[in-house]
């Protein structure tokens, strides 16, 4: 969550979005399936994670 939240600091929506857009955590490089917090399998620890960071975040932005 840290994470994302240095994003929103630093650039905003416009960062954040091309983090989510442009950015590949995946252990597997899964580029075909995204999800709302960006590209990945969404099942390697990485994309865990990935999401779990974000969900956190948008937990306390929303």
């Amino acid at each position: 969550a840290a994470t994302w939240e240095m994003a929103e600091n630093l650039g905003g929506t416009p960062l954040v979005d091309i983090i989510v857009a442009d950015t590949v955590s995946c252990y597997l490089g899964d580029r075909l399936n995204r999800h709302a917090w960006g590209f990945g399998c969404g099942t390697c620890p990485a994309c865990e994670l990935r999401r779990k960071g974000w969900l956190e975040w948008q937990s306390v932005t929303t």
